[in-house]
């Protein structure tokens, strides 16, 4: 019976990982710019990129869903304890479903998506002959230079911060001291991205929601404003008629007069329950979401001022195994809205991260975001799930089981 239950529990896995792909597969074809050439080794290079990119994303999309998953799943077993269809879901699974998208998420992070960018950027090296296997060449030849160089990196700045011995020692503590300590250090700037993010799009939301929705029409003349913008328009066209080459700032003008004509139209013609009561129930439900999210981290501040058992070095109970209890006071309709809260900050700080000047370039477009481009921002949302799950440094500078300095000792390096 035990065998069959792991097996079912196999076969959810895959069957929910397949989904992720499809989905991940149809978003990323989506806004991948096309190309024409069916044929040569750009297309193929492309296509290996496309793949890795909807792997990279699809575990995204898994380590997004799966805390609500966790809640939910608790939450069931507590209310059909013995059920004999739900055997599958138990603590076992939730563990490895955890394992394996932290196992995924460092991969695609450390390896597919470096090797995707340098695989699109690589042309083979000079004097070699030209093709596929020349350009994986180069690919693997630049990751080694760059694990290189940041492995150097690392073990400077830990000896430069932390003068000791231990920090002094040469790379053969490499993989229980040098990697653990990167590792930190990423999971370090993807929980700082998210707080920068955040924030910002929390404020941005409305903004959005207000250029998406149909604003309600309060002492304004929907008619007279289309016809001062189509006179506007007509009197541009005209310019651009009369001149011999077209000016590039009359286009771009004339452009913004036809979106803003088309606002316009679309206002007009929204009907009235859309214009006087899904905008201000929209913004009422954006500013509700808003308001308990700031009180719950305000909470959980004072909270963390005020007990000193609720710091992770102070806590010593281990939390219960899944199905035992409810870890949400007031059962499941808190659980409900707290799966809402993170989807809520989820977007908020997708938004809040293309809102930032310095990513707002990296905004994918439809039909023209090149596979580049792809690779940048899917390691965005890997940086943000590991610094929000894998962020966990200990206050002791060793390790309890083998006695050695670990990464972890660097806490207030980091």
């Amino acid at each position: 019976a035990e065998v069959g239950i792991v097996m079912f529990a196999f076969q959810i896995c895959f069957l929910l990982f397949a989904v992720l792909y499809i989905v991940s597969y149809c978003i990323i074809t989506r806004y991948k710019k096309k190309s024409d050439d069916h044929e040569d080794e750009d297309a193929v290079v492309n296509r290996i990129s496309l793949y890795l990119c909807t792997f990279t994303l699809a575990v995204s999309g898994g380590a997004v869903f799966l805390l609500p998953f966790s809640i939910i799943s608790n939450e069931i077993l507590l209310s059909f304890p013995k059920n004999y269809y739900i055997q599958w879901l138990n603590g076992s699974l939730i563990h490895g479903l955890w394992n394996l998208v932290s196992l995924f998420s460092n991969l695609c992070l450390f390896v597919l998506m470096p090797f995707a960018y340098f695989f699109l950027e690589s042309e083979g090296f000079a004097g070699s002959k030209k093709g596929i296997r020349a350009r994986i060449l180069e690919t693997f030849v630049m990751l080694f230079l760059l694990a290189l160089l940041i492995l150097g990196i690392v073990w400077v700045a830990s000896a430069l911060i932390d003068n000791d011995a231990a920090s002094m020692e040469s790379l053969y503590d490499l993989w229980e001291f040098y990697l653990p300590y990167l590792y930190s250090c990423i999971s370090l700037m993807g929980g700082l991205l998210l707080l920068m993010c955040t924030p910002v799009g929390l404020s941005r939301m409305f903004t959005v929601m207000g250029q998406l929705l149909v604003k309600p029409t309060i002492l304004e003349d929907l008619d007279e404003q289309i016809y001062c913008i189509h006179l506007q328009e007509e009197a541009l066209q005209r310019r651009l008629n009369g001149m011999s080459v077209g000016d590039v700032l009359l286009n771009k003008e004339l452009d913004n007069i036809r979106n803003q004509r088309n606002k316009l139209e679309r206002r007009k013609k929204a009907s009235g329950w859309e214009k006087n009561l899904l905008y201000p129930i929209v913004m009422l439900i954006l500013l509700t979401g808003t308001t308990i999210s700031v009180l719950m981290v305000a909470l959980n501040i004072l909270y963390l001022l005020v007990d000193e058992t609720a710091m992770p070095k102070g806590s010593t109970v281990s939390l219960p195994g899944i199905g035992n209890t409810s870890l949400s006071t007031f059962g499941v309709a808190q659980a409900a809205l707290e799966i809402i809260l993170m989807f809520y900050l989820m977007v908020s700080s997708v938004v809040g991260f293309y809102s930032l000047r310095v990513f707002e370039v990296l905004t994918p477009r439809k039909d023209d975001t090149t596979m580049t481009t792809c690779v940048n921002l899917l390691s965005n949302p890997l940086l943000k799930a590991l610094g929000l799950d894998k962020l966990q440094l200990s206050n002791s500078p060793t390790d309890p089981e083998s006695g050695k300095l670990s990464a972890n000792g660097h806490q207030k390096t980091l």
